[in-house]
């Protein structure tokens, strides 16, 4: 179903959702960290892709109501700046402790994280060599993802 034209929402294409992405942002190991939130940041394989979204929320942060209120968070907090954000990468969101900030104010807070994050990680000059590494061909590839290991 079509979305109404005056509502904006959180696309499928603007979401990480499959292991090798994940794997991939993950495998190239530029992050930044403020607070209780972790950002690791890709390029994307297109330059004129918007920036997308992957979310890693534990069970150790708390139940489902506390990790699903800091998904709806983050989700809207990017839906707000993503225009503000480079194109053509990819960030994944780690939650480490604590519940969500509360209120509008929490939700400015969390949207100006995301953004001084972000902003903090593309700007190093080694993000800019593993980007065009990637692009090339020559980069990191992501692990292969193997099963756990069964303990005896």
């Amino acid at each position: 179903m079509a979305e109404p034209a005056g509502k904006t929402g959180f696309p499928r294409a603007a979401r990480i959702l499959s292991p090798s992405d994940f794997a991939r942002v993950f495998a190239v190991r530029r992050s930044a960290a403020s607070g209780p939130l972790v950002l690791y940041a890709c390029p994307a394989s297109m330059d004129t892709q918007p920036a997308r979204l992957g979310l890693s929320v534990s069970r150790r942060i708390g139940n489902a109501v506390v990790r699903n209120r800091w998904k709806r968070r983050l989700r809207e907090a990017f839906r707000q700046v993503r225009p503000m954000l480079p194109a053509g990468n990819d960030f994944v969101i780690v939650v480490r402790s604590g519940s969500p900030p509360a209120g509008a104010t929490g939700a400015r807070q969390v949207e100006e994280m995301i953004g001084a994050l972000a902003a903090r990680v593309v700007a190093r000059p080694d993000y800019a060599t593993a980007a065009t590494a990637l692009r090339q061909g020559t980069g990191t590839q992501p692990p292969a993802i193997q099963p756990p290991r069964r303990r005896r």
